[in-house]
């Protein structure tokens, strides 16, 4: 069976297979990579109730004629060794899917233990180790350093900005060591994603290191997040018959692009509302402003501090025409002290102890009318544990948060990491440097 094939959203003629565009992370004309074309998914034969299950089904056509497709459902048993339970709020109106059961306590666990799975049963001979690049605003580095750490034939170098993490995030990102080193870069998340993709586009680099990208650039994170998003339109609109809508906290739009091409499959998905907080680069192009990306500024939900998010590529590839596009979705911006005041409120209206970014997304729901919020079923997506946050959060609730075994496990390591200016010169130098001392 012949597989799709992947294409640069940059130029078409740029293709690559399932296995390629995961190892590549990045198209070579610097583009990101999405499928040719849709399969067409029956929702009615997927197994909604079995993550692994209907992972390796959503996924497989994607996968069909590559080398990885004949691993394809051991690859999903690991990935998908965690829940992602949906628990009612208002019961047939608000529901949260929980996204933070995995070891880093966040969403990005899912993609990046799948992609993990999948380059290291790449069946490729190679001379050198893969060098695994990921710019991260706080949860992302987590995810892939304890995806990837161990994995033999594998390093991973982790940019993350010098104080806009929690400490929580921080721990996370510095505590692994061996095939993983972490920077601390003096600058924002844009300029460490900036550097990722100036390190992709740096021949004499390529030449020396195998590259490739745990970011959600990658589609090998894409595609498996689209799972959840499945599971949860065929729990509930099996139950209650009408499409689901879904609340995203959303920075580099990685998430959000998932769940489009969950509803692009057939899925029973509605509307997709994307929460932003302050870094309103989103929210004022899609209520008709122009793109004008500009530098994130610090907030509360700090993994969402994003100003040129780089899955705005893929969705302008997805949607060329800026209508169809605000047709397609929609968004908000919220500020910090619409966070405080929503996680304040939700704890006393629910019980329930939201992390800022869910809080966005909680916040964004209170903004719809009460026609929309009556139209169908509403799902927030909680993308982080709120412990990974608790110095934030705790002091809103007037008690401590709760940490999750997994969190705490980690906070018994020692952190180590480097600092550097953000720029593509000291980063070379960095990576050298630190290859000498691993190497003596």
């Amino acid at each position: 069976m012949t597989g799709i094939r992947f294409q640069s959203t940059r130029d078409t003629a740029v293709t690559a297979s399932f296995g390629e565009a995961l190892v590549r992370g990045l198209a070579p004309d610097g583009g990101l990579y999405q499928p040719q074309h849709w399969p067409m998914i029956a929702p009615q034969d997927l197994p909604a109730s079995d993550l692994a299950a209907l992972a390796a089904q959503l996924i497989a056509p994607f996968a069909a004629g590559d080398a990885l497709a004949a691993a394809l459902r051991e690859i999903c048993a690991e990935a998908f060794s965690f829940p992602a339970p949906v628990i009612e709020l208002d019961p047939g109106r608000l529901a949260v899917l929980e996204l933070f059961h995995g070891p880093t306590a966040a969403f990005k666990d899912f993609g990046a233990r799948f992609l993990a799975a999948c380059l290291t049963r790449m069946p490729v001979r190679r001379t050198r180790p893969l060098t695994i690049l990921v710019a991260t605003s706080g949860d992302t580095g987590g995810a892939v350093a304890a995806a990837f750490h161990e994995r033999p034939g594998i390093d991973v170098v982790v940019l993350f900005p010098k104080g806009r993490v929690s400490p929580t995030q921080q721990q996370q990102l510095t505590c692994w060591g061996g095939n993983v080193r972490t920077f601390a870069v003096r600058g924002t998340f844009d300029d460490c994603q900036r550097l990722v993709k100036q390190l992709f586009l740096d021949a004499p680099l390529r030449q020396a290191r195998d590259l490739s990208s745990a970011n959600s650039i990658n589609l090998g994170r894409l595609l498996p997040q689209t799972v959840y998003y499945a599971a949860t339109a065929l729990a509930l609109a099996g139950v209650h018959g009408d499409p689901v809508s879904f609340i995203i906290p959303s920075g580099n739009l990685g998430n959000a692009v998932a769940c489009i091409w969950a509803r692009r499959l057939g899925l029973p998905i509605g509307q997709i509302l994307l929460a932003h907080n302050a870094n309103s680069t989103v929210p004022e192009f899609l209520a008709g402003g122009s793109w004008r990306p500009r530098p994130s500024i610090a907030t509360l939900a700090s993994a969402m501090d994003v100003g040129d998010p780089s899955n705005m590529e893929r969705l302008r590839a997805l949607y060329p025409d800026s209508a169809q596009l605000r047709a397609a979705v929609s968004a908000c911006s919220v500020d910090d002290e619409a966070i405080r005041t929503r996680i304040r409120s939700d704890y006393r209206r629910f019980g329930r102890i939201w992390c800022p970014h869910t809080a966005v997304a909680a916040e964004a729901y209170a903004r719809l009318s009460e026609a929309q919020r009556r139209s169908g079923r509403w799902v927030l997506v909680a993308t982080a544990h709120p412990a990974k946050f608790r110095e934030i959060v705790a002091p809103l609730i007037g008690h401590e948060v709760p940490m999750p075994p997994a969190l705490a496990q980690l906070f018994a390591r020692a952190s180590a990491f480097r600092e550097i200016d953000a720029d593509l010169g000291a980063l070379r130098r960095a990576l050298t440097e630190s290859a000498d001392e691993t190497s003596k």
